[in-house]
């Protein structure tokens, strides 16, 4: 009985032993830290001070850059600094002051909608009863708040978007975590369907997949799904007109149109899209359903049938379902706002062994500026500051480009298409800026914002950066696309400042639209 009770005083001092233990150290050294108060960083002895006014002259105290939404952002944000610049407030001109100056005239454009998701709802009560589906989703419904119906309502003749206007930030965020409710070929594609040879494709490759998708508020977006990795540069021997068309440049062309003051790129936002759930459960087409399949690496992937490319091998593939993909919001349909696609004057030839007249003649511009309207509105600026955006971003497909007939000759031209763009950083195609090098006028407007670009404070590559942030699919360009943003703009300006040095700045740096030519040429004299 005696050693009964030793064993027990072992047992239980051995325990008290282990306890004091961990408590000493482990717990203890744990207490100690959440009571100590923070340490300040060595080097710093006014860390211990109240904080006080800094001395005349000297330099803010550095913060991380935080990323910024237009007009808002962290302290020390570049981006935010850039949007809060005096050329960033300045007025529209000519100001909006009629209801001609927008694009739409909101209760008709209401009334169309209206009609369309009506029509929608009775074609997806067809499709199921013929199928024999039974859903408990309830019928879409028109709301005047949703993000893209105030995107359409907000295009007025300066640009697609007001500089200020919160929609955009809205219509991004939807596009982005809106469920999907239909996915279909585009028109262009439609058009093309079942009418193309393969055998004339120069390279079958699939460089032109792109779908509609529709969201749950009945907004559209068109989706261009990853087709090459963002470190992958475009091969020196690769035709511009068989280049792949990447996702990451559509949405990097928005935030540069938009950092430029364009505003003429739709918004774009990237998404990680189930092309199960997302596409093929949703698709009526059965042409694009029938296209889907599951590859060797148990991957769910699909090509398009016949347009732009012929063999399954040119596909695209989710992992196992979820691909990247840039979303365009949809401009207004044409039935309320048509568009005229006008053939650009610096067109390239799209065979193998053509050049266009502009590559051989030095004073091409001078034949396109007799020639309306390019020779009496701002059109001719207009295609100098879209050379100047592809020039930045190494787009050489810019064959045609759109504008919205309400506005006339002076409404401005829509950025369309930009997939082509941001594939070669280590290569500058000086052939893009012909329009600026061969006509030497620019906007003073793209002008000012271009130097201010080239500023420390406002860098092109760290703005775009900050910029880029924002989007879920960051990094969305690599580090070297970035700083050849900062070589262009130089070898911009010093385009620019070659004409001026040639012809004088009153001659190169417009304030309004192109005039009509000079009545009497032999008095040139007097206003030189």
């Amino acid at each position: 009985m005696p050693g009964l009770r030793r064993d027990r005083l072992l047992t239980l001092l051995l325990l008290g032993a282990l306890l004091a233990a961990d408590l000493y150290f482990h717990l203890g050294p744990r207490v100690r830290r959440r009571l100590r108060p923070p340490e300040r960083p060595p080097g710093c002895p006014c860390a211990r001070r109240a904080p006080g006014p800094a001395p005349s002259g000297a330099p803010p105290a550095a913060r991380p850059a935080a990323p910024a939404r237009p007009g808002a952002g962290g302290r020390g944000s570049k981006l935010r600094a850039l949007f809060a610049h005096p050329l960033y407030q300045e007025p529209e001109a000519p100001p909006l002051l009629l209801p001609e100056d927008a694009l739409l005239a909101g209760p008709e454009a209401l009334h169309y909608y209206r009609r369309k998701v009506a029509r929608w709802n009775r074609r997806q009560k067809i499709y199921k009863e013929q199928l024999n589906l039974t859903s408990v989703d309830p019928p879409l419904q028109l709301r005047l708040e949703a993000s893209w119906v105030q995107f359409h309502l907000g295009i007025n003749r300066h640009g697609l978007y007001p500089r200020s206007s919160p929609v955009v930030s809205k219509l991004l965020h939807d596009m982005r975590h809106f469920p999907t409710v239909g996915a279909d070929y585009s028109q262009d594609e439609k058009a093309l369907l079942g009418a193309c040879d393969c055998t004339q494709i120069v390279k079958p490759s699939g460089v032109h997949l792109k779908l509609v998708l529709r969201f749950s508020d009945f907004g559209k977006a068109m989706f261009k799904p990853m087709r090459q990795q963002r470190d992958e540069e475009t091969p020196e021997d690769f035709f511009y007109f068989i280049d792949f068309q990447r996702h990451n440049a559509e949405i990097a062309a928005f935030h540069l149109d938009r950092i430029l003051d364009f505003r003429r790129v739709p918004p774009t936002v990237g998404r990680l899209v189930n092309v199960t759930k997302e596409i093929l459960e949703v698709t009526k087409n059965e042409i694009l359903q029938s296209v889907f399949f599951v590859s060797p690496a148990s991957n769910v992937c699909f090509f398009a049938k016949c347009p732009y490319m012929c063999k399954t091998e040119y596909a695209v593939c989710g992992n196992p379902h979820l691909l990247e993909g840039s979303l365009s919001a949809f401009l207004p349909s044409l039935n309320l706002a048509p568009r005229l696609s006008v053939a650009n004057p610096w067109m390239r030839s799209y065979s193998l062994a053509g050049r266009e007249e502009w590559e051989v003649n030095p004073l091409y511009c001078d034949a396109v500026k007799q020639v309306y309207p390019h020779n009496s509105s701002s059109r001719l600026l207009d295609i100098i500051d879209v050379a100047v955006f592809d020039f930045l971003t190494g787009n050489m497909d810019r064959h045609h480009y759109e504008l919205f007939t309400k506005f006339g000759d002076d409404g401005f031209l829509i950025h369309l298409d930009n997939a082509r763009g941001f594939g070669r950083h280590s290569h500058d195609e000086i052939s893009i800026l012909a329009p600026l090098s061969q006509c030497c006028r620019i906007k003073r407007k793209t002008l000012l914002h271009l130097q201010l670009l080239a500023q420390a404070d406002y860098r092109l590559s760290d703005v775009m950066r900050e910029s880029l942030l924002e989007d879920p699919l960051t990094p969305v360009l690599t580090e070297p696309h970035l700083l050849a943003l900062d070589r262009r703009l130089q070898t911009v300006l010093r385009t620019v400042q070659g004409c001026i040095e040639a012809h004088g700045e009153h001659s190169v740096v417009a304030s309004g639209p192109e005039g009509p030519p000079a009545p009497d040429p032999g008095r040139g004299d007097e206003t030189s």
